[in-house]
């Protein structure tokens, strides 16, 4: 039934599809001034749309840059109409314990703190914390404490369920 609802708003497009029509409006604005998109999501709750940007920049975002994205992509917004039904706009940092969805923000958070989760279990576990110190195309490197050593581990990309940044404790 929602899949019909956002049929007719899009023209038989699917939602998927128009999400990244959106990504590719914004994609110029973030690039002007150096931020990165996260992630941008497109969804229908309690009766009404949001057009939800996450984004970041190197050292971290603040709400002054928040501000500058969210007029600038506004504006383009209404200029191009892209959009049928009427949304509300929102933008914001991704949060301190932000999922890494693309090579981009693993790649920005190399050597930071992160939460793993698995498809299948490696080394008897399902999940792992520890700095990411490598990412490539096929994995990535933490380095874990256990038992207050450090261990080296590698983790097939394509054993990731999961990636987000973590609080060390």
């Amino acid at each position: 039934m929602l899949t019909l609802f956002i049929a007719d708003y899009f023209g038989g497009m699917s939602l998927d599809t128009k999400v990244e029509e959106l990504k590719a409006i914004l994609q110029p604005i973030l690039d002007q001034h150096n931020f990165y998109l996260v992630d941008l999501e497109f969804i229908h709750e309690r009766g009404d749309w949001y057009l939800r940007v996450y984004a970041d920049k190197q050292g971290g975002i603040n709400i002054d840059d928040c501000a500058v994205i969210s007029e600038e992509y506004g504006e383009k917004l209404d200029e191009l109409n892209p959009i049928d039904p009427a949304y509300y706009l929102e933008v914001s940092s991704p949060g301190a314990e932000r999922p890494l969805k693309n090579d981009e923000s693993l790649s920005n958070n190399v050597d930071d703190y992160v939460h793993v989760s698995l498809y299948q279990k490696q080394d008897g576990q399902k999940a792992f914390e520890g700095t990411m110190t490598e990412v490539t195309d096929t994995k990535i490197t933490l380095i874990v404490k256990v038992k207050n050593l450090k261990k080296q581990v590698e983790i097939s990309r394509d054993n990731i369920a999961k990636i987000r940044l973590a609080i060390e404790f």
